[in-house]
This record gives structure tokens, C-alpha cells and sequence, in this order.
């Protein structure tokens, strides 16, 4: 079953993404992200491609109680809808 996460990295590195919307297939593996920087930059992958840097995971994601429990990461789970708004709004632009 396909599922969808939104995290916040709160103490951003420079240059790094500070929030990322990741849609996971049945094994947690990524199908489509959105990655947004602090400067208002996007980067987005999917298997037809990708722009910036940003790059689908190679393994899979974590459970979210495990990330939630790295203080440096808030994490949820969030809608199918939510996720394709973000899409639409960020990618399809």
C-alpha cells in the first residue's frame, strides 16, 4: 500500500533541504519527492527524472517512530491529496 510522509529537518545544514514530501510504495521504498530548501528552491524526483540534486532513496525510508526518535527531524503522515497538492503546486507549476 502506497503511502505518503511530510518531515522537517529543523536545524538545516546550508545547502541542504529543510522539508521533504516523499510518497512510498508497499516496501518503503520512494516513488516521488519534493525536496523545498530554506531559500525557496524546489527539487523533485520520480523514476522519469529529477531536478537539482534531489534523487529517489536507494534503500528504504525508516518507520516513522524511527525517525521521530532523532530529535533533529519532525515527521507525520500525511494524505494522498496533501501530497499530490504539494506535486501539483511545487512540480506541475
Amino acid at each position: 500500500m502506497t503511502s505518503y510522509i511530510y518531515s522537517k529537518w529543523k536545524n538545516t545544514p546550508a545547502g541542504c533541504p529543510a522539508e521533504f514530501y516523499s510518497e512510498l510504495d508497499d516496501r518503503r521504498y520512494e516513488s516521488r519527492k519534493i525536496e523545498v530548501f530554506p531559500d525557496g528552491k524546489v527539487g523533485y524526483a520520480f523514476s522519469g527524472g529529477s531536478t537539482l540534486n534531489t534523487r529517489l532513496g536507494i534503500e528504504p525510508v525508516p518507520s516513522i517512530s524511527e525517525i521521530q526518535s532523532q530529535p533533529e527531524f519532525e515527521i507525520r503522515e500525511i494524505s494522498v491529496n496533501e501530497f499530490d497538492t504539494k506535486w501539483k503546486e511545487l512540480v506541475e507549476k
